[in-house]
């Protein structure tokens, strides 16, 4: 195992986390900001008016891309289970 499998499987862990958790967190960030402009100029202090329109667009993220977003973690794990061999060496 060298430092640059190391750097390299760190890279790769890291890529795969941010294109997994970008989606949802983008959709999340995006409705966050809507239902606090509304709040604001409404000036309704409802603090869980934000909560139930996260959910649903994080479970719509979530059906849409779920089968890519897996597809993915799939993929990275079972190139780490192919490589073990070669780490033993």
């Amino acid at each position: 195992m060298t430092e640059a499998y190391l750097i390299s499987f760190a890279q790769n862990a890291l890529t795969v986390a941010i294109s997994i958790a970008g989606p949802v967190l983008i959709i999340s960030l995006v409705i966050g900001s809507l239902i606090s402009l509304v709040q604001a100029a409404t000036q309704i202090n409802e603090v869980t008016l934000t909560f139930v329109p996260k959910i649903i667009g994080i479970i719509v993220i979530l059906v849409v891309l779920g089968g890519w977003m897996g597809q993915q973690i799939i993929s990275f794990t079972s190139g780490i289970f192919n490589d073990l061999p070669n780490l033993v060496k």
